[in-house]
């Protein structure tokens, strides 16, 4: 389903000169299937979604989902970030509503939509809460469910669960697991966690430190928690 070939990312740093971030990444992720990504912080996993996600481009090398290469930012592609970004002014139900505002569907349908979504991720009585009453674990939950309700071919999710203490990250990764099962989406996850890459993945890249590259995939068949 997506296939990245030979792919480098350099940026023009100021009185540095050519900073290489990435160095001849390869990856495949078949439809359906749970990668995980990790590596050393800073290393460039975060990069490595910008360009998935068609935030960035690459410096050389090709971008593959289905065969064609990837544009720019597209509902295929929707990513979850580590700091949530949701938008305090709304409430839970808007807040996931606005995932559906570029689509054609009538505000009965809208409103389906965010209840089933807002039900897979266990929030529908915090349905009218701001999101400064939530945890920061409900607020990834909304953001969780606001990037799924576009119905994206593959999920990116950026350290999702680092802000969390360690009970509640592991409810939150149980709640994913359930969630991946459920839609049977295609996501690629970056972590630090050996634990939570080795609990959620099908397969795991393991990268180098900066100028990054995979220097190991392992394929997990089963790890009890």
């Amino acid at each position: 389903m997506l296939n990245l070939t030979h792919i480098s990312k350099s940026f023009e740093v100021e009185n540095v000169g050519k900073l290489k971030v990435l160095e001849d990444i390869n990856l495949s992720v078949k439809k359906g299937e749970f990668v995980c990504v990790l590596g050393p912080s800073g290393c460039g996993e975060t990069i490595l979604l910008y360009l998935i996600a068609g935030f960035l481009k690459p410096t050389s090398g090709e971008i593959l989902i289905e065969g064609k290469p990837i544009g720019n930012p597209n509902t295929d592609r929707i990513m979850v970030f580590q700091d949530y970004v949701l938008f305090p002014w709304k409430t839970v139900y808007g807040n996931v509503l606005f995932g559906l505002n570029e689509t054609n569907l009538n505000n009965q349908q809208k409103k389906e939509l965010v209840m089933k979504y807002l039900g897979l991720v266990g929030l529908t009585k915090f349905k009218d809460w701001y999101i400064h009453k939530l945890s920061g674990g409900m607020q990834q939950r909304v953001a969780i469910a606001r990037a799924l309700i576009v119905n994206p071919k593959i999920l990116l999710m950026d350290e999702p669960f680092s802000a969390l203490d360690p009970s509640y990250r592991r409810h939150l990764r149980y709640n994913l697991e359930d969630i991946w099962k459920k839609t049977e989406k295609t996501i690629i996850l970056v972590t630090h966690d050996i634990n939570e890459a080795l609990h959620l993945a099908d397969k795991i890249y393991l990268m180098t430190a900066s100028p990054a590259t995979f220097k190991k995939v392992y394929r997990v068949m089963f790890c009890p928690d």
